[in-house]
């Protein structure tokens, strides 16, 4: 079988009853889902998306445009859609879910059974924001300090600092250049979480996420600031959990 590049399975668990497609946030790889399978149920098969530039596709050129990212993410999933599945995005990885369902939905395939979104404001929430992604460097490096997502050791290191400043460009460009477009509300349930000190997304922003679906929607506020995913990480997949057992997957 012709190895997919856009799929990092952190542990094969090819007798699972359901998929969780994770996609990352801006800069980040397939390998912050590594621990994830440790944390959930046994019949829950984790699939990290790798996308490019970054893991073992540093060298694939960068995607800054959603709707040219989830043409691509669709063809590599597709043959992974025979079983119950549902998504999870943090940040950047929350507009990619979203958009990637609403692809599916228009081409008629399976639809994702849950929808998790993490650490961002509901789609259809306008925000004017600085543009950032062209900044120069030093004022770009000040503003990856101010988000405090990008590892000290990186930022300290300036060979892999130069190796990062590209992908993190191209991610902050297709973030800014997202255009939100009015749509149906799904009919599958979305569970939104958040965290207590994050000063880039607040509670009502992410409250809006209610109106993307007509099924039930869940709002958890978990400690951490914006990159709670790791910080918080076993409470959000102790909740997580929680929601795969009240969810038919039939």
């Amino acid at each position: 079988m012709t190895e997919n590049p856009w799929i990092v399975y952190p542990k094969r668990n090819p007798s699972a009853s359901k998929r969780l497609f994770c996609f990352p946030y801006a800069g980040a790889a397939a390998h912050v889902f590594q621990t994830w399978p440790r944390f959930l149920p046994l019949d829950v098969e984790v699939i990290a998306t790798e996308l490019p530039g970054r893991g073992k596709r540093l060298r694939e050129p960068l995607h800054t445009r959603m709707s040219t990212l989830c043409e691509n993410a669709f063809s590599a999933i597709k043959p992974l859609l025979d079983k119950p599945f549902m998504f999870f995005g943090h940040s950047m990885g929350a507009m990619i879910s979203f958009e990637l369902a609403r692809l599916l939905r228009r081409e008629r395939q399976p639809l994702p059974s849950y929808l998790f979104v993490s650490g961002r404001r509901a789609v259809q929430v306008h925000e004017d924001r600085p543009r950032t992604y062209d900044l120069p460097e030093a004022e770009f490096i000040q503003e990856l300090i101010r988000l405090n997502g990008t590892p000290r050791e990186v930022l300290e290191h300036r060979e892999l600092l130069e190796l990062m400043l590209p992908l993190l460009r191209a991610d902050f460009e297709l973030i800014y250049e997202y255009e939100y477009s009015l749509g149906q509300p799904f009919a599958f349930p979305i569970t939104a979480f958040g965290g207590l000190e994050d000063s880039e997304v607040s509670r009502e922003q992410l409250e809006a996420w209610r109106e993307q679906t007509t099924a039930t929607f869940r709002l958890h506020m978990v400690p951490g600031d914006h990159f709670f995913i790791h910080s918080a990480r076993e409470e959000m997949l102790q909740i997580m959990s929680e929601e795969f057992f009240k969810t038919s997957f039939s």
